[in-house]
């Protein structure tokens, strides 16, 4: 079903129109979450920014890019004025180019996703995730702008793409999930999927391969051991599950250690690097080589497939809060800064209401990324089903990119913040209004509906169920 008003009932809106209102909106979003709101990884990096010595547990890119901003503003305010900038620079180009293309309520609709409390609450959160898909919308408005009127990119627009895409792949470690296949399905060659497939696995490749040198040689970072979390996490997972083997890779007292202080979480792997909690027990493998502990990892999942298969099944779970209590943590953006003494701020009490007001949202449905999960794979297959054109071919490349870092989840996650989720679902957001021109297939519309019902069934059911899990850190570090 098409979401374009009649034309008697209302007026077109053209590209200056939408792009009055996508300024208004920047405005008024920086009026509301000023001067930004600081979680804990905003407050080590801007210690970093104002030590000048790096480490890559989070970004080095976005620390360095705040030092080069900071002479602008105090405090989070400059890289907070650089994520709702390219926000609305990105949804705004959008919304103009479906504008210009006489869809007219498609265009709003674009600007309607921006102010969702969930989505705009955590763009007002200085952090890697807010700048991740601030630099994504902006790249991709810029794109859409071209190609959704059926015109080639010029080459100078391709230079803020690219460098909005290179930041958005050193700005989170999986975000090489989301860029290659985007940047994959749009590019017009190759045409084969099976050889878009191909060139999409040598990228991530490569890129995986490429990101650590720029962190420690161009951005100059010290290693943290970061890299190596993956790897404890699911050996961790392994030994709960199979405390009593010795090919998991952790020793007999280890493995007993992990089960008796429940220190392997499907929520998140944190227990296992708290000094207070499992860090000791862990000693032992975070001494050893990364090399070494991925090739323990192969040798570990190899002998108890079901075994890691439940483990990261349960992680999947809790991350994509399908089957899990009401209230799971990790979900809404928080209302306030992280206490601190280098500058970082609270913004105001309508700010605060309005992260009360997320935090309502998030509980629901639209707060579920295996909900937007079923509504993505649903319009993928709407869009496979129709005529090759810009907007079947930009909704594709988006749910692909969504779909991608999804999965990605299955093997690659240690945590189950929401905020890991959010380009996938406002890029599966975006993507469904691109394709509400046309009406889809009758029958995926019943199988994806009644997908979903299910989905949100089973969630529901399971929240009405379990016990609310603890509300604090450090209730779910146990």
């Amino acid at each position: 079903m098409s979401i374009e008003p009649a034309p008697r009932l209302t007026p077109r809106l053209t590209p200056g129109h939408i792009t009055i209102i996508a300024v208004a909106l920047c405005l008024a979003s920086l009026a509301l979450f000023w001067p930004g709101v600081a979680m804990y990884d905003t407050v080590a990096q801007y210690r970093q920014v104002l030590s000048g010595v790096y480490d890559d547990w989070h970004p080095p890119v976005l620390a360095r890019v705040w030092a080069l901003l900071a002479p602008f503003g105090p405090g989070a305010t400059p890289m907070l004025i650089l994520q709702l900038g390219t926000y609305w620079l990105g949804l705004g180009l959008m919304a103009a180019a479906l504008a210009r293309n006489g869809r007219s309520g498609s265009a709003l609709a674009i600007l309607v996703i921006g102010v969702l409390p969930p989505f705009l609450g955590w763009q007002g959160v200085v952090l890697k995730d807010a700048q991740l898909v601030g630099a994504l919308l902006a790249a991709v408005g810029i794109v859409g702008w071209w190609r959704l009127a059926r015109r080639p990119i010029p080459r100078l627009a391709m230079i803020p793409v690219a460098l909005l895409l290179v930041y958005a792949v050193l700005v989170r470690a999986n975000a090489v999930f989301i860029v290659v296949p985007l940047v994959v399905t749009l590019a017009p060659r190759p045409t084969h999927p099976f050889a878009k497939l191909a060139v999409g696995l040598v990228a991530v490749v490569i890129v995986l391969g490429i990101a650590p040198l720029v962190n420690h040689q161009l951005l100059r970072a010290n290693r943290s051991g970061v890299e190596a979390t993956q790897a404890l996490y699911d050996l961790a997972g392994i030994a709960a599950r199979v405390p009593d083997s010795a090919t998991t890779g952790l020793t007999s007292s280890e493995s007993t250690t992990i089960v008796t202080r429940h220190c392997a979480k499907s929520f998140f792997w944190d227990p296992l690097g708290d000094d207070a909690h499992c860090g000791p027990t862990m000693a032992r493998l975070r001494a050893l080589p990364t090399s070494t502990l991925y090739v323990a990892l192969a040798s570990s999942a190899l002998h108890h497939p079901l075994a890691y298969a439940a483990h990261r099944f349960a992680h999947l779970n809790s991350t994509d809060r399908w089957l899990v209590p009401f209230h799971w943590p990790g979900a809404a953006p928080p209302a306030a800064s992280e206490p601190n003494t280098i500058g970082l701020a609270n913004p105001n009490s309508v700010a605060r209401r309005w992260e009360t007001i997320a935090g309502a949202l998030v509980e629901t449905p639209l707060g579920w990324p295996i909900a937007w999960i079923v509504v993505a794979l649903t319009a993928l297959a709407a869009g496979l089903s129709r005529p090759t054109e810009p907007p079947r071919q930009f909704a594709i490349a988006l749910l692909v990119s969504a779909l991608t870092l999804e999965a990605s989840f299955g093997v690659l996650s240690i945590a189950s913040d929401l905020r890991y989720h959010l380009w996938p679902m406002i890029a599966t957001a975006i993507a469904v209004v691109l394709l509400a021109d046309r009406r889809p297939p009758r029958r995926i519309v019943i199988v994806g509906t009644g997908a979903l019902l299910c989905v949100i069934a089973c969630g529901l059911a399971t929240r009405a169920l379990l016990p609310i899990p603890p509300q604090t850190y450090a209730g779910m570090l146990n």
